[in-house]
């Protein structure tokens, strides 16, 4: 912002010192008549000047409009190796710790719970049951994610 009002101060200066000198220069004989010519001339430069600059201005305004922008959906083969975080649950097995989705949970809120690979479908024995899933880390090896929604 400084640095364009510093360029029109400049500028501002550079054609007083132009008038100036063109005034200067000018033969001493010079009537009252080529001064007022001189002067208007410059007034009429000024204005188209001030003029041509309040049209940049407004062409500025009306160009600076800011859209939003909306992200794309994920495609579809991306979206299905993403896994529910609702339906990750960690259990104290007499293995050691397990961390699985649950099968019920998965069935009612993940669309491809059928598709998932049979080979990380898991039966682990807790303090509660018998509780059916499928583990977390084979499912991250076969290419699964956690969503994170």
């Amino acid at each position: 912002m400084t640095l364009r009002i510093h360029r029109q101060f400049i500028g501002t200066i550079a054609a007083v010192a132009i008038a100036i000198t063109g005034f200067s220069a000018a033969p001493a004989r010079a009537g009252d008549d080529e001064v007022g010519a001189a002067l208007a001339a410059l007034l009429g430069l000024a204005i188209v000047g001030a003029v041509i600059h309040e049209k940049k201005k407004d062409k500025k305004r009306r160009h600076t409009v800011h859209t939003p922008v909306h992200p794309k959906p994920l495609p579809k083969r991306v979206d299905r190796k993403l896994l529910p975080q609702k339906c990750l649950r960690s259990f104290n097995t007499d293995r050691g710790h397990r961390r699985i989705f649950g099968q019920r949970c998965l069935n009612n809120h993940y669309k491809f719970a059928r598709s998932l690979p049979a080979a990380c479908h898991r039966e682990v024995y807790t303090d509660r049951g018998w509780r059916r899933g499928y583990a977390a880390r084979c499912l991250n090896r076969h290419g699964y994610q956690l969503a994170r929604r």
